[in-house]
């Protein structure tokens, strides 16, 4: 029994320590507000609540599920539906020392304990236009390389807000792409050279997820807004403008298996001229091993059988958990086999550090 106990306590001392990693990252990404409530949920864990015990007893590696994020959307999204007011004062800035905003946190998940705790059982989908910057930043330097013409496979698409990226205008610091009269413009703070001004043609663009977000629900567009940090206002304009562009022509994302789907996807007949492209963001970390496992597999096997007619790309903005920066990474057959990093970007696309000249 002692040494059962020591164990237990062992095990909430890595949840903490991974809790406050996510904080951290947070931090980092310009979120004060919201590191500071991941750290109030610290105080859960020794509390009566079902979300505490949730936290306390969580089975797996709490930064790389994203854990203290979920309960964080759900807070949020607690706020922005206008049933807790109380967490204005956080949010609006009026209360900032810790220990007021933890007893405040602590109260709201007391009052609304069984409406937060199914906010755990799905990681944040934080579907973010603005990280087509880097997507559209890659097919130009691809378009150099194998062709202007592109079919788009994104992988764990959530809402689909970045499968339908062929819609936006960018200025990439002077690049441009995308139609002119499109309603979300696309120009994150620029750092580096600008990515090379080539053509691009999106011919299709389809996704999966496990879980697909229906932008043109109410009801679920509102729980999507709920994961969007507060302090970032410019990101609510731009899912607005995502909501709009799916009420016209929504996103093609299917309920599927990663892994399953890719594969399939990869033996469908290609045009020629036509790059499949496959691409995600911020995903990969949310996938099993094995899943990762097959799709790079697939992902290697069908680069093997990949023409100068029929090229095949593999395009990703993940993040690297030793140094916490998101990575944008492609890898293309034929001729670009050894993944190339172009650049770097902030998790929800605000800047992009742009390595190629």
């Amino acid at each position: 029994m002692k040494g059962q106990r020591v164990m237990d306590i062992l095990d909430v001392e890595d949840i903490a320590e991974g809790m406050r990693g996510q904080a951290e990252h947070c931090r980092r990404n310009d979120a004060p507000v919201t590191a500071s409530i991941i750290i109030a949920q610290l105080a859960l864990i020794h509390g009566p609540t079902a979300c505490g015990q949730k936290i306390a007893h969580w089975p797996g590696k709490p930064l790389e599920d994203a854990m203290p994020l979920r309960l964080t959307g759900g807070l949020h999204h607690l706020y922005l539906s206008g049933k807790e007011p109380r967490l204005a004062d956080i949010y609006e800035g009026r209360v900032t020392d810790q220990d007021a905003i933890d007893r405040l946190v602590g109260d709201v998940v007391a009052d609304h304990d069984a409406q937060l705790l199914p906010w755990f059982d799905s990681p944040p989908q934080t579907n973010e236009s603005g990280r087509s910057a880097s997507f559209m930043a890659g097919l130009l330097w691809l378009s150099e390389r194998v062709g202007p013409r592109f079919e788009l496979l994104e992988l764990g698409a959530s809402a689909g807000v970045n499968t339908m990226m062929g819609r936006y205008h960018y200025d990439l610091n002077g690049a441009q792409a995308g139609p002119e009269d499109s309603p979300m413009r696309i120009k994150p703070d620029w750092r580096g050279p600008p990515p090379p001004q080539a053509p691009v043609e999106i011919v299709s663009a389809r996704g999966c997820d496990q879980n697909p977000i229906d932008l043109t629900d109410d009801n679920t567009a509102a729980r999507l807004k709920g994961y969007i940090w507060p302090e970032m206002p410019a990101r609510f304009e731009r899912m607005e403008a995502s909501i709009a562009l799916a009420k016209q022509d929504p996103p093609d994302v299917a309920k599927a298996d990663g892994a399953d789907w890719v594969e399939e996807q990869l033996v469908l007949p290609q045009q020629d001229g036509v790059t499949r492209v496959l691409m995600h963001s911020i995903v990969w970390q949310y996938l099993p091993q094995a899943t990762r496992d097959r799709i790079t597999t697939a992902m290697e096997t069908a680069g093997k059988a990949a023409t100068a007619d029929k090229p095949l790309a593999w395009m990703s903005l993940e993040t690297n958990r030793k140094t916490f920066s998101h990575e944008l990474v492609i890898r293309y057959w034929p001729g670009g086999e050894e993944p190339a990093l172009l650049g770097r970007a902030h998790a929800h696309g605000a800047w992009v550090e742009w390595f190629e000249g």
